[in-house]
């Protein structure tokens, strides 16, 4: 072996480890992420689920926070009622988003498109809260809305439009509307003109080419945006406490009383890991029947 080659071999040797070093250095701050906020917390809290109070600072390993979700029809059926809207939610917000989707990625181009896709993004530039209250502001007794209604002679008194099963619903499209169009603006654009035209050239109607070339093309799309809509839907708490009230039974609100007013952290902790373990469920189901897998998704 040469001079040449051994100092080649050694310089190659030297690079790799300097390369893996190099990339662990750039995933550190994403590991420590994951390990303190996300990872840390959720092992502490399976920890604190899994035990029961006996006394004061006395805890016993059990499954009785878990029994009792199973047990008490106002938790289970209250998980129902939560996951059922939230599906209905991504549901309806799929069916809104995407002929908004397909206009923006095909329909319309420069500028104009930009323009339209800023007017989506606009809303969330502000909190969900102030956009929350502006649906308030519009929605309730002394709001725009009654107040029109009444000046156009429609009705002959204040319009309670608040805390509702259909203003609930309003609501949470609204705030996950963006979460939908988002993902699948993006797999749109990717789609190749020519298939359209030729789906059109070979006798193919609107309704055989957005069944047999845009959905097919879209669905890994159709499925990321309906996971975070529905993980986001299912998970939120703020709008359906302003918007439904104090009865609008939604599964955060379980898990915030038994955190914050009855101080019961077992059950609470218990409750977090239902929601998360039935909804990945749901998710799961959902891939499935759609014939997707979260790689897919993700791409």
């Amino acid at each position: 072996m040469s001079t040449l080659q051994m100092v080649s071999g050694t310089e190659k040797s030297t690079t790799i480890p300097m390369i893996k070093l190099g990339t662990f250095l750039l995933m550190l701050p994403l590991l420590l992420w994951l390990f303190l906020l996300i990872i840390l917390p959720h092992l502490d809290l399976l920890t604190v689920s899994l035990r029961e109070k006996l006394g004061y600072r006395e805890y016993a390993f059990s499954l009785q926070n878990y029994i009792e979700f199973f047990t008490e029809p106002l938790y289970w059926n209250t998980f129902v009622r939560t996951a059922v809207m939230s599906i209905v939610a991504t549901a309806i917000t799929l069916i809104v988003g995407f002929p908004v989707s397909y206009y923006i990625a095909k329909m319309i181009k420069g500028k104009k498109r930009n323009l339209l896709f800023m007017m989506c993004l606009i809303p969330f530039w502000v909190s969900e809260l102030v956009r929350t209250f502006g649906w308030m502001i519009l929605l309730r007794e002394s709001g725009v809305i009654s107040s029109f209604l009444q000046w156009a002679g429609l009705v002959d008194g204040p319009v309670e439009l608040l805390y509702s099963d259909a203003t609930l619903m309003v609501g949470l499209v609204y705030t996950s509307m963006l979460f939908m169009v988002v993902p699948l603006v993006s797999v749109l654009d990717t789609l190749d003109d020519s298939l359209i035209e030729a789906g059109y050239d070979l006798g193919g109607s609107t309704y055989s080419i957005l069944r047999e070339i845009v959905i097919p093309h879209a669905m890994p799309g159709i499925a990321s945006g309906c996971i975070v809509v529905f993980m986001l839907t299912l998970g939120n708490y703020l709008t359906p406490t302003l918007l439904g009230g104090k009865d609008s039974l939604w599964f955060t609100e379980q898990i915030y009383n038994q955190f914050i007013t009855r101080f019961n952290w077992e059950s609470g902790s218990a409750f977090g890991f239902l929601l998360l373990f039935l909804s990945s469920a749901i998710v799961f189901v959902g891939l499935k029947l759609s014939r997707q897998t979260l790689a897919d998704t993700v791409k």
